[in-house]
């Protein structure tokens, strides 16, 4: 068997992609299929965290756009986040993998709090860990939860799963002329302001010297082939 190219990442997978094709919610073949390339991944004896945003349940934005004050609408966004975590982690397990949900939520009655010794603790006993609630404050996106996790358990890269196969000059549905980048630096994306990420997502990966690949995921295997040390997406570092 080929050895992976990372020992331990951390997986930023949004809500939306577990829609499938449904217009909101979870559709049961999609997170099935999601579950089925992590475990391929734990199976070459990688060591998993993943970050999940709520962006097919609830959105923060789109309810200060209404009217809602921002922090209220972070905070329901959050808990999107936990349903979809806790969601996961049950379809992980009929897949047969070993998961754990923590939350930067205090809800001690549905998940764990997040505590860094414990999730790494997992991490080394083999377990993917599912981090729910962003970072656990307001007008922070759960791409910043994503760097900010990464971070802290160590992770050799941030793979961070889209509905485009990378870093584009331009939003390639609007325009025909965009190119796709294969490398770019954490420098040029901020200067040019690329909209893949948000910027202290960025900053921190930047910081922490921590890469970060841009992929995916309605293409089945890519995760696996990432491992792999195919050239998949666009690498930022």
């Amino acid at each position: 068997m080929t050895a992976p190219k990372y020992k331990r990442i951390l997986l930023k997978l949004s809500g939306e992609a577990l829609m499938g094709s449904d217009a909101y919610g979870i559709n049961p073949q999609t997170i099935a299929a999601i579950c089925g390339e992590i475990k391929a991944v734990a199976d070459m004896g990688v060591e998993i965290g993943v970050v999940i945003g709520g962006g097919n349940i609830f959105r923060g934005m789109a309810g200060t756009a209404t009217g809602m004050d921002r922090a209220t609408a972070d905070y329901m966004g959050m808990l999107a986040t936990v349903m979809n975590a806790m969601a996961l982690s049950d379809a992980m397990r009929q897949c047969g993998l070993n998961a754990r949900v923590q939350s930067a939520l205090n809800i001690e009655q549905v998940i764990e709090p997040y505590i860094r010794g414990k999730a790494i603790r997992y991490l080394e006993e083999g377990k993917i860990v599912i981090f729910g609630a962003g970072t656990g404050n307001p007008f922070f996106t759960t791409d910043t939860a994503a760097a900010l996790r990464g971070s802290e358990i160590g992770a050799e890269i941030v793979l961070k799963a889209t509905k485009v196969d990378g870093i584009y000059t331009a939003d390639p549905k609007k325009d025909a002329s965009a190119t796709k980048f294969d490398t770019i630096t954490f420098d040029d994306v901020m200067i040019k302001n690329l909209r893949i990420m948000d910027q202290t997502a960025f900053a921190l990966c930047k910081e922490n010297k921590m890469p970060i690949i841009v992929f995916n995921i309605k293409e089945r295997g890519n995760i696996l082939r990432i491992l792999k040390g195919e050239k998949i997406g666009t690498l930022v570092s």
